[in-house]
């Protein structure tokens, strides 16, 4: 009986041990922990995988507290912490399969603990598609949950501030040196030596059927962007390589009806009315009707054409508004 006795007040002991150790555990204080995060270096950004297209976020911890802040922090930053992204309906990305495998995976975490007097703090960059997998183009909100005391003590978070990531089309169907293919077969698609007119009935049927790889072939972009004065005083200065940037944006935004919404705009039908051009340049006159629930509108588009290296290629356009039917 007496051995019975001592074993419950062993074992009672022993929760009463195990309780006083987590409570003293949580009695770490992060409140005067501050977790910010901004974009590094800000872009374009696109699906695809982390390291052909990154989102690279700087990731900021700072102690506002009098008092020293010290926190661990993993070798491995999937073990310190989670990026989270909701869309616009509150559906939250999956994570990658390389976080999940690591996470239940047994191993040995290394990781080194971190001191910060008042005021100071420590950065570092973090590649956002290491933990979440961005596969589709969407506005996405996006946050960071930091973990000071490891993973595996995940009652401990701090959370960031939250941005707005917008994701655009991948360049694979909007840049300027893709491949295009069309839709029912294997044919490599390539502009041909065709008359201007046929140029813009091509461009206006693709559009009518969402081919963006069609669309984009007789359209010059460059020029088009130059319609915008703001754009053009830019694209005039920077790199070869930021105009390649700005183009890929400019077609992403085209095909989202962000700008430039009469030219992208979907005709029920269309008529050429009339065509006119020299060896280099020309202009076709196309009447368009556009079908709304309760009225049809009526639109003159001029389309302005232009040769280069044997190819017509719309280069500008006008509309003029013919009324409602």
């Amino acid at each position: 009986m007496k051995i019975r006795k001592l074993i419950s007040i062993i074992s009672i002991l022993f929760v009463f041990g195990q309780m006083a150790a987590f409570a003293e555990e949580n009695t770490v204080d992060f409140s005067n922990a501050q977790v910010s995060i901004k974009y590094y270096n800000r872009t374009v950004y696109y699906p695809g995988t982390a390291d052909e297209a990154p989102v690279l976020v700087h990731v900021t911890i700072k102690n506002n507290g009098p008092e020293t802040l010290r926190f661990k922090l993993a070798d491995d930053r999937s073990f310190s912490m989670d990026f989270n992204a909701y869309t616009v309906k509150n559906a939250r990305l999956e994570q990658t399969e390389n976080i999940i495998e690591k996470r239940t995976t047994n191993q040995t975490v290394y990781f080194r603990e971190i001191a910060l007097e008042q005021g100071e703090e420590y950065s570092f960059v973090e590649n956002v598609k290491n933990f979440l997998k961005i596969e589709d183009p969407s506005v996405y909100y996006l946050e960071l949950f930091f973990y000071p005391e490891l993973y595996k003590s995940k009652y401990l978070t701090l959370k960031s501030n939250r941005l707005t990531l917008e994701v655009r089309p991948s360049p694979s169907a909007a840049s300027s040196n893709f491949v295009a293919v069309k839709s029912e077969t294997v044919e490599l698609l390539k502009p041909q030596d065709i008359s201007p007119d046929k140029v813009v009935e091509q461009t206006i049927i693709a559009r009518q059927k969402s081919l963006w790889d069609q669309y984009f072939l007789y359209m010059d972009i460059e020029s088009l962007i130059q319609r915008n004065p703001s754009l053009k005083k830019k694209y005039i200065t920077v790199s070869a390589e930021e105009r390649t940037r700005m183009i890929q944006s400019f077609k992403g935004d085209l095909m989202q009806s962000r700008i430039e919404n009469d030219i992208v705009a979907v005709p029920e039908s269309f008529q050429i009315e009339k065509t006119t051009y020299s060896p280099t340049e020309g202009s076709v006159t196309v009447i368009e009707w556009f079908k709304y629930p309760n009225f049809s509108e009526k639109k003159r588009y001029t389309y302005k054409v232009w040769q280069r290296e044997g190819i017509w290629k719309i280069y500008d356009y006008t509309v003029v508004n013919l009324g409602t039917e």
